[in-house]
């Protein structure tokens, strides 16, 4: 096992495609041919964490933050994250984030954070969703073979609309061309005639990450030398990506009640939020780590609460009493990345070591 196929496996979760523009995922330190002894996941990658590697004999840390947001100016080992990547290179580790991307597909960080609120599945959908990651493709067939292109753009992963998949427009129409002296044409011969040829025109929406693998398929099963096509960048909403989620409880709690039960769930010692309003809280929205800036979107799906972390003293007033706003605290609310990210590489990787970290990285600690 290589550490370029964990990659890979990890990719298939949450694409890089899918972080943000400030966001450093991906590989910081080793090589994607290296084989991968085991695997430790862990939220920090910190010196202790890499010490905690390579006594439990794992080349690979998977680590949801990354170690390196700006670009390191030395590495004489003064700073934590100098001494971390240090030691990863000088003991043949790879480091591996996987970051926003994370946060920012329904499946991942907020979704177990909404599994320990209880919320029902059913009922979650992206908070707010992001624009530029949906792409369009229109091409042209003969009619004759246009469920076979169809069928390998579908399993190329084209076609799929929120919940739906195997979307697409199909109109019918004329299409001309006339081959050339070096051409190998599927219709007609080289320097002959024009010719014209009954074909559909197939439109299919695809998420941008998929665009080679859609355009490979196209390729390999259109029956043209020469495929006529064009993607088109859409402007819509990708429904399934995006930053936080909203959902329902079963029931209806009250607002004392939530607070404790984030208290139980997350394993709190304190949480703060704005002053109780006074209602049942039934609609919740959440995002882990910092999600102020997501305030006013709950707000505007009628959430009776938001869940979030490092909400800064005048954020607060952004609840202007519309909803209940609480911080849990940015470890708190991801510590459950660890186990998510393990628990998709072991179901994937059964007879593979992936182990979860033993060391609590939480650099917070409360006095009271």
């Amino acid at each position: 096992m290589t550490i370029g196929a964990i990659i890979q496996t990890l990719e298939s979760l949450a694409h890089p495609a899918y972080q943000e523009s400030y966001d450093n995922a991906g590989l910081i330190t080793g090589r994607k041919q290296w084989e991968c002894t085991g695997v430790l996941v862990t939220l920090d990658a910190t010196e202790e964490i890499i010490e905690e590697a390579i006594r439990k004999n794992c080349n690979m840390v998977v680590a949801h933050h990354p170690i390196l947001f700006r670009p390191l100016q030395k590495l004489s080992g003064d700073g934590y994250a100098e001494r971390a990547i240090v030691k990863a290179i000088q003991h043949n580790i790879a480091i591996y984030a996987i970051h926003t991307n994370l946060d920012n597909v329904q499946h991942g960080v907020n979704l177990w954070m909404a599994e320990k609120i209880g919320l029902v599945p059913g009922s979650l959908r992206v908070l707010a969703p992001k624009r530029g990651l949906l792409w369009q493709l229109v091409t042209y067939v003969p009619e004759a073979q246009a469920a076979a292109v169809r069928d390998a753009l579908f399993a190329a992963g084209a076609g799929a609309v929120g919940q739906y998949v195997e979307c697409s427009f199909n109109s019918h129409g004329q299409g001309s061309f006339r081959p050339l002296e070096n051409t190998n044409p599927a219709i007609g011969s080289p320097g002959g005639q024009r010719e014209t040829v009954a074909e559909t025109r197939l439109e299919l929406v695809f998420a941008a990450p998929l665009q080679a693998a859609v355009v490979a398929a196209l390729r390999q099963a259109h029956p043209y030398e020469t495929v006529a096509y064009s993607i088109i960048e859409l402007q819509n909403e990708h429904q399934d990506i995006g930053s936080g989620l909203v959902g329902e409880l079963p029931e209806s709690l009250s607002e004392a009640d939530l607070l404790h039960r984030l208290k139980a769930q997350f394993n709190l010692q304190l949480v703060r939020h704005t002053p109780l309003l006074q209602k049942p809280v039934k609609r919740i929205a959440l995002c882990g780590g910092a999600g102020s800036f997501l305030t006013k979107a709950a707000i505007g799906t009628g959430a009776d609460a938001f869940i979030t972390a490092d909400i800064k003293y005048h954020e607060f007033f952004d609840a202007d009493r519309q909803l209940l706003l609480a911080d849990i605290g940015h470890f708190e609310s991801e510590q459950f990345t660890t186990q998510g990210i393990a628990s998709y590489l072991q179901s994937k990787f059964p007879t593979f070591a992936v182990l979860q970290t033993e060391v609590c990285t939480n650099p917070v600690q409360y006095f009271f």
